[in-house]
């Protein structure tokens, strides 16, 4: 197989700075602000952004230390594969994250529902389309639980 290398095309400013403090799920991190830094020769490509209100972020987990096949998650006591999970230990550490484009100045980009570590190298922004990317689900798997765990959590 051939080696795939990406550069980044800015950098995610959040509020969370230590690896501990990042919210483990998006839910978890409502009304959370950050900023995107897009480098400069990027700007052109974000004429019409602003027309959506929610962005895809792909981004590279540059915190995440060490790789695992199989992980426990913070929800449960028992072991998954890494793929069916949200961990950052991935063989590809490739994070995505739906947030809220709050708007655009210059090579700017200020988002809301920020679950992203600060400094984070962003490699790609797609819009999100509810027709296209919002699924039915029949099976949440092993995670069926999760969204209550994770507003608990919040809480305590």
């Amino acid at each position: 197989m051939i080696e795939i290398c990406y550069r980044p095309i800015g950098v995610i400013h959040s509020p969370f700075r230590e690896i501990a403090k990042v919210p483990g799920l998006p839910i978890t991190a409502k009304g959370v602000e950050a900023q995107i830094e897009l480098k400069a020769r990027f700007q052109e490509g974000l004429q019409d952004l602003e027309a959506f209100s929610h962005l895809i972020l792909i981004y590279h987990f540059h915190l995440a230390e060490g790789k695992k096949l199989l992980i426990r998650s913070l929800w449960d006591d028992d072991e998954h594969g890494i793929f069916a999970s949200r961990s950052t230990l991935r063989p590809n550490p490739i994070g995505i994250s739906v947030v809220q484009l709050v708007g655009v100045e210059e090579n700017l980009i200020f988002i809301r529902d920020c679950d992203i570590a600060d400094g984070t190298p962003l490699l790609d922004i797609k819009p999100y389309l509810t027709e296209y990317d919002a699924h039915a689900t029949r099976s949440q798997g092993w995670l069926k639980d999760f969204q209550k765990k994770a507003m608990k959590k919040k809480k305590n």
